[in-house]
């Protein structure tokens, strides 16, 4: 019998902002509407979030020209104000990420487990690239 053995990736950057407004930023949708995808071709047109402990969140991820969307949702397991938040995405996968306060400015970091269609590397890369967007966005705002 095989197991088939989830790799977990983790992805960071440290953000010029206040734990707070990452917070902010990271959760609220009319953000993350503004952040969310890995590529300028790319757009997340809907999100919302009911950031709790069995809260329930989904935002769609879709190609500018139409082509393609999808939806990414799952359900939190773990939300610590300003500090973690654990979730289940809808298909099974784990993740968490760390908010760490570094002297006014903040640490995220975010550790997924890999799904099975897409190469590891690139799936780090869509990752790495959205939370760029992310400390680009809130920086900017």
């Amino acid at each position: 019998m095989e197991t088939a053995l989830k790799t977990a990736i983790t992805v960071e950057t440290i953000i010029s902002a206040p734990v707070e407004k990452v917070w902010k930023y990271w959760t609220e949708p009319q953000h993350i509407t503004k952040w969310c995808q890995a590529s300028d071709d790319w757009h997340a047109p809907y999100a919302e979030n009911d950031v709790r402990t069995n809260g329930k969140f989904k935002t769609t991820m879709a190609a500018k020209d139409g082509s393609a969307s999808f939806d990414f949702e799952g359900v939190y397991t773990n939300v610590q104000l300003n500090k973690v938040i654990g979730y289940d995405i809808a298909d099974g996968r784990k993740v968490k990420i760390v908010f760490s306060d570094q002297g006014g400015k903040t640490k995220v970091t975010e550790t997924f487990e890999t799904e099975n269609i897409n190469p590891v590397e690139m799936q780090r890369g869509g990752w790495q690239a959205i939370l760029d967007n992310f400390r680009k966005y809130t920086e900017a705002n």
